[in-house]
């Protein structure tokens, strides 16, 4: 019996699935430039990115705070049949060219997203990837190698010229120095292999100058990563790049790019055939040409006042101000015309709020559409002045998660500007105390923990994770603020204070808001991380019962919250402490947690306070028996008799930095100064303590 032989057909339909097989198997396109197709770069844009007419594309110019995507327009097969990650290469060639030399902003990724548009994404820190809300969670199916130029503290970044590998966060799972090559500095190559057998990832980086044209990659790779990408990536993902501004801005090139999926290397590019990034006329902008322009800028302004009179005259009063303090933390980056215009010339429909040192008004930037608080701070003190240079140095180089963002800064002869983040859901004093449709009507219990937490997580931040101690001196409900998600976040630093680590803390004027403020501070004067300590116990205190620190209209012995809270613990009661507005939807054991821990921070002995670690530790947990019992207060001695003025004690009860000031009653009125009299052993007992107003 012969052997039968597959028919023609059959075998065509055989070789046919075979050359199927290989091409899904073994995918690869090569850019040399992005000009190919004439006026479509074939490519998937977003955000400012644009491919200019030599090819070259530009993912970010200096416009601040804005991102840009581009993603290879088809999706590829990035899973086998088995959802093993496959192997995969590329290589491209870079320019970061940031507005100031040596000062980036922000930075730029090799991304593989199942979304080209990477929706929800943000600018600045989060380099156009994630956003606050997203960032961490594993449904992100993101991986990114970020070529990063500024150091975010929140994100655990080694230094401000890194390359980290990110697998759905921006908490990089791997990171290196890219020294010695500098990434705002010239043409970077960089190489991304992938071993999907060996479970293997490869970065590496040269600079972009080659005599042959073509730059040889490293025989050492920067990061060496093994990691299984299969949990990462879905079978389906677009591949591509993303870049951000900040409140620095750089501008993002890519010149040239290969890629291969399936196993081997990505073709090489031959740097020199690649189309030329024209070089900036002035080589970048430095603090010598920002003088040299400061001085030809009022040399122009004398002139025109000489020859044009009052014209001149007024050009002069509404000039920007760049004075010597603000080049040691970048330069101002808004004119106050485009945030005149952005508010609607401070139109009083535009007002969010009044605090003690200003007015905080909403604005809608002309250049990006963004919606955003512009505090407009009072220049007619000096103390105007301190809070507008403190805000600058403190939180303009601070990044968190729950601090709000200070996007930049103007000063104007007669006007000092700041720029934030908009928060829309306004201040947390709002909600506990504003009109009869917000008085706790959002405020459940669980959102409450959420944002004691917040709190506590922004206070540790500041005390212990930056590179200075960084003292806030004026925590309290008005100036914690609700963004779209609930999520509070600790602003107005204009009382902040840094000082080195391990450094004796120096004595200081008495500031601060009545209820909030530590007693030792009217001993002393000297602040160190204990008041902060103090206040958030107050804040707690005042989160979980919805009653203010200090009750002008309570029954005397319900007058100060503390006292009042410490006596229901003490009576095993400290579930009545909590808010009635709650109806009792409440876990009594987390009620208890939380009181415990108040009373804890609200001790009059700043030695016998927790630190914040301990205290973000405990509003973790929750359980009342894991927080210890807060030792009880020293009896109060009498009032002292005379008075001792402190003439720069400052409060702003009740007033709010970003919504309107409550109209509580008791006549206290926002941003005045105070001369506080007979002041006890502990401000907890004003009920011994006469204010003069």
């Amino acid at each position: 019996m012969s052997s039968s032989k597959p028919e023609p057909p059959i075998l065509f339909f055989l070789l046919l699935l075979f050359l199927l097989a290989s091409l899904a198997a073994s995918q690869e396109f090569t850019y040399k430039g992005f000009a190919a197709g004439g006026s479509n770069p074939n490519l998937t844009l977003n955000g400012i990115t644009e491919v200019w007419p030599d090819g070259i594309l530009r993912l970010t110019n200096e416009t601040s705070r804005l991102l840009g995507h581009a993603f290879y327009p088809s999706p590829l097969r990035f899973r086998d049949g088995n959802g093993t990650a496959v192997s995969f290469s590329t290589e491209f060639v870079f320019t970061v060219v940031p507005e100031f030399p040596q000062l980036g902003g922000h930075g730029f990724a090799f991304v593989v997203a199942p979304d080209p548009r990477l929706p929800g994404s943000l600018p600045s820190q989060y380099l156009g990837l994630f956003s606050a809300a997203d960032d961490g969670n594993a449904t992100n199916h993101v991986f990114a190698v970020e070529f990063d130029t500024v150091q975010d503290f929140e994100f655990e970044d080694i230094n401000g010229n890194h390359v980290g590998v990110d697998l759905n966060s921006l908490i990089s799972n791997k990171s290196a120095s890219a020294e010695p090559v500098n990434l705002k500095a010239g043409d970077t190559v960089a190489w991304i292999d992938y071993d999907g057998a060996a479970r293997l990832l490869n970065v590496s980086i040269a600079n972009g100058t080659s005599p042959s044209g073509v730059v040889n990659k490293p025989a050492k790779p920067l990061i060496s990563f093994p990691v299984d990408l299969s949990g990462v990536l879905r079978d389906q993902m677009y591949v591509g790049f993303s870049a951000s501004t900040g409140v620095l801005a750089s501008s993002h090139y890519v010149r040239g790019w290969s890629f291969r999926l399936g196993g081997g290397a990505a073709p090489r590019l031959d740097v020199s055939s690649l189309p030329a990034l024209p070089r900036a006329k002035n080589g970048g902008k430095n603090r010598t040409s920002l003088i040299l322009a400061a001085a030809f800028s009022a040399f122009v302004a004398l002139v025109v006042l000489a020859g044009a009179g009052a014209y001149g005259a007024y050009r002069y009063k509404n000039r920007d101000i760049i004075e010597p303090w603000e080049l040691d933390y970048g330069p101002h980056r808004f004119k106050y015309a485009e945030l005149r215009r952005a508010t609607r010339g401070f139109r009083e429909r535009e007002l969010l709020g009044s605090g003690g040192f200003g007015k905080v008004y909403r604005g809608v930037l002309p250049c990006s559409g963004e919606t955003v608080a512009v505090k407009r701070v009072n220049h007619e003190s000096r103390q105007g002045l301190r809070e507008f240079v403190a805000e600058i140095a403190s939180i303009g180089r601070l990044r968190h998660r729950n601090l709000v963002q200070l996007q930049g800064w103007c000063r104007r002869r007669g006007d000092l500007l700041l720029v934030y983040d908009y928060m829309p859901n306004g201040s947390l004093d709002r909600h506990l105390f504003g009109g009869d449709h917000l008085k706790g009507s959002r405020l459940t219990w669980p959102l409450r923990r959420r944002i004691l937490r917040d709190v506590a997580s922004a206070l540790l931040y500041l005390h212990e994770g930056w590179e200075s101690v960084v003292l806030h001196r004026d925590v309290k409900a008005s100036n914690v603020l609700l963004d779209a998600d609930m999520s509070a976040r600790l602003g107005d630093f204009g009382l902040a204070k840094l000082h080195e680590r391990g450094a004796n803390p120096s004595t200081t004027r008495v500031v601060g808001t009545l209820g909030y403020l530590a007693p030792e501070l009217t001993r002393t004067g000297k602040a160190t991380t204990a008041i902060d300590v103090f206040a958030f116990g107050a804040l707690v205190l005042e989160v979980v019962a919805g009653r203010r620190p200090i009750e002008p209209r309570a029954p005397p012995e319900e007058l100060v919250l503390a006292e009042w809270a410490w006596e229901r613990y003490a009576a095993g009661e400290a579930e009545k402490v909590a808010d009635a507005r709650l109806g009792g939807e409440y876990d009594a054991a987390e009620v208890a947690a939380a009181v415990k821990v108040g009373l804890w921070c609200s001790h009059p002995s700043p030695a016998m306070r927790p630190s914040m670690r301990e205290v973000a530790r405990y509003l973790e947990g929750g359980e009342a028996g894991e927080v210890p019992e807060p030792p009880p207060p020293p009896p109060l001695p009498p009032a002292c008799s005379g008075e001792v003025g402190f003439d720069d004690f400052v409060h702003s009860y009740p007033s709010s930095s970003f919504e309107r000031a409550a109209a509580a009653g008791g006549g206290w009125d926002a941003g005045t100064q105070t001369s506080v009299a007979t002041f006890p052993f502990s401000p907890l007992s004003m009920r011994s303590t006469h204010v003069s107003m």
